[in-house]
């Protein structure tokens, strides 16, 4: 075996790493023969599960077709072919996708679409943009502006252009103190407040998670709030900009997130799922009346990228969408997402530190609290989820963490399998993490 030279920046820097040799179905095993239940998909972006031969042999195929062509002097088949398949599937007249590498990218450039789309209707006062709290689009400038994930930002907000936030639909952590359905949707109507306090001939755009990811472990916001949050951005001529990065391609149960909301974006945004965690691949959908503006008027998107359309990344997401559609994995995602709910509210939120479990298809987040009835969050200090995942790391089973849900404290566990887990291996799983932590704060004291 080739010694390993240790030149590499890893991503982790406190500790040492296993190396992984083989992955095939949700399990990745490594060099060590152990062998790990992927139940987070990594970062939550394996959906029809690894080492599918499909996707492998088309990228293969398009490479010696033909690789790199740069999209400003040919297109080229599977992009345009990527493109129809999403359209297809993308609710109202969202018709028009822009192909790029990563979901940072996909959100950053739709924070420039939407200004240049505003220049182009002659409103060039509209460049602000609204976010909200605890949300995650990216580390990009553009995009990292526009996060609420405040542990990410104070080290790089002398660099950042000023974005409006407002607090997210986060039911058990009500920003107003208030209780659904009494409280009206508090929540979304301080966008209304924030677009006219701050003068809505400056704002531009509203981006947000669809169905929150990470930050706050899989919070489904009540069915109401997107329709007002689209209400008022369309009275402000305000652009609604949804991140589907982490909820989209089927990881909820729908091709599209906002489906199960009856909204339709503006503007709507899709990485991880859409190459299967495959190949690096994000796309940027817009409404065909934005795109003809732009198209119209200055005739050129600005903006680029060396590897934006690529064909060889297209070949790989169409295989991966082919393999959705025979296998009915969306579907699936409807009947078996239901079930690891029912396993995980059954066997985890009786435990006296499991606060709340919330989610969707396969995107369920499990909040962990130090005192249930206060809803009380342990201190981030002790870096308690952490230990759970390293715990369960050790036992064979990958999940995601979630952190700063209270303020600067706060921990949650978020469960995203592959499409293809079965139910002896849900109930693994489950069992694995109920076991996990009846060790863990046993030990804990």
């Amino acid at each position: 075996m080739v010694e390993i030279p240790g030149n590499l920046f890893p991503r982790k820097l406190d500790r040492h790493l296993p190396m992984a040799k083989t992955a095939h179905g949700i399990f990745i095993e490594d060099e060590n023969k152990k062998q790990y239940m992927d139940a987070s998909g990594g970062a939550v972006v394996v959906n029809a599960g690894h080492g599918r031969e499909k996707i492998a042999k088309a990228i293969y195929d398009q490479i010696l077709s033909h690789d790199y062509i740069h999209p400003t002097m040919f297109t080229t088949r599977p992009v345009e072919m990527l493109a129809a398949s999403l359209a297809r599937k993308a609710p109202g007249d969202i018709n028009r996708f822009y192909l790029l590498s990563g979901g940072s990218e996909a959100n950053e450039a739709a924070i420039k679409l939407a200004r240049q789309i505003h220049i182009e209707n002659g409103n060039e006062t509209k460049y602000r943009l609204i976010g909200r709290w605890k949300s995650y689009h990216g580390l990009t400038l553009g995009s990292l502006a526009a996060m609420g994930r405040t542990s990410f930002k104070t080290s790089f907000v002398p660099l950042l252009k000023e974005c409006l936030h407002i607090p997210a639909p986060y039911c058990y952590r009500c920003s107003f103190g208030l209780k659904y359905p009494s409280c009206k949707s508090r929540c979304a109507l301080a966008l209304d407040e924030m677009i006219v306090n701050s003068g809505p001939e400056t704002i531009s755009a509203f981006i947000a998670e669809t169905i929150p990811g990470a930050t706050i472990a899989a919070c489904i916001p009540p069915k109401e709030y997107l329709k007002i949050i689209a209400e008022i951005c369309h009275h402000h001529n305000v652009l609604l900009i949804l991140d589907e990065v982490m909820c989209g391609m089927g990881r909820t149960g729908e091709w599209f997130a906002c489906n199960h909301f009856d909204v339709i974006p503006d503007i709507v945004t899709l990485g991880k799922g859409l190459g299967g965690g495959v190949i690096a691949l994000s796309a940027l959908g817009v409404k065909e009346p934005h795109f003809n503006a732009v198209k119209d008027n200055s005739g050129s998107f600005m903006h680029g990228g060396t590897f934006s359309h690529h064909p060889v990344a297209a070949a790989g997401g169409l295989a991966l969408i082919e393999i959705l559609e025979q296998e009915k994995l969306i579907q699936r995602v409807k009947t078996e997402g239901e079930k690891l709910g029912n396993l995980l509210k059954k066997h985890l939120l009786p435990l006296p530190q499991v606060g709340d479990i919330r989610g969707k298809g396969f995107l369920w987040g499990v909040e962990i609290v130090k005192d249930k009835k206060t809803k009380r969050p342990f201190q981030r200090s002790l870096k308690i989820v952490e230990g759970i995942w390293k715990d369960l790391f050790e036992r064979g089973y990958i999940v995601y963490t979630s952190t700063g849900l209270a303020g600067a404290n706060g921990d949650a566990l978020v469960i995203a399998p592959p499409f293809i887990i079965n139910d002896d291996e849900m109930e693994m799983l489950v069992n694995a993490i109920k076991s996990t932590f009846l060790d863990f704060f046993k030990e804990d004291g």
